[in-house]
């Protein structure tokens, strides 16, 4: 098989996955070793595109580290001004799998999930916070309620859905603003000892 033949067949391959639009936050570690923060903006089994302020150079392999997904590898094949795109190297089983977590997010966005009240509020004893923002603010905010998946906080700064924040040491997302503060969905589900720690929460019934 020619090389030209190759590569079409990894052309078709890809574009025989479904992609679908997530809003995913990561790290990726490029050749030289070099680590830098990143968003999934849309994915497939097969490829995956990616926001960030540092690119690679077409072919050179990457490692990434995905909330949600995980560890996924592979090498770019289309670098734009904002980022770029990468293949996603895996084995059936793999696919099959990042399949099953794409869908889950899917609907997970469709259904507004992050706002939910799948896991139990709480208000913690110690209410008060600091709310970190991508370029190093910060800023006092008092904590509403939060739960193992999120949290609602008061705060004189309300940033745009999509930015990524930490309350506390707590990494995550704004998913939702309201008059007062916005809604934080952390980036992966955390365990109430966490929380405990974290926050002071009230001593369970």
């Amino acid at each position: 098989m020619s090389v030209a033949t190759n590569l079409s067949s990894l052309d078709d391959e890809r574009r025989s996955f479904q992609r679908v639009k997530v809003s995913i936050y990561g790290r990726f570690m490029l050749e030289d070793r070099s680590e830098h923060a990143c968003r999934v903006t849309d994915m497939s089994p097969g490829d995956v595109c990616m926001i960030t302020q540092r690119s690679g150079r077409q072919g050179e392999r990457v490692i990434a580290y995905l909330d949600h997904i995980g560890r996924i590898e592979g090498e770019i094949i289309r670098v734009n001004r904002d980022g770029f795109a990468m293949t996603v190297v895996a084995s059936e089983r793999k696919r099959d799998k990042l399949a099953a977590q794409l869908t889950w997010l899917a609907n997970k966005h469709e259904l507004d999930l992050p706002e939910d009240r799948r896991h139990e509020r709480i208000a913690p004893r110690n209410p008060i916070s600091m709310l970190r923002l991508p370029d190093g603010r910060e800023y006092r905010c008092r904590i509403i309620d939060l739960s193992l998946s999120g949290a609602a906080v008061e705060s004189e700064v309300r940033p745009e859905r999509g930015t990524q924040v930490h309350l506390g040491t707590m990494r995550g997302q704004v998913v939702r603003l309201f008059d007062d503060g916005v809604a934080i969905e952390f980036a992966s589900i955390q365990n109430r000892q966490a929380l405990e720690a974290e926050f002071s929460l009230p001593t369970e019934s």
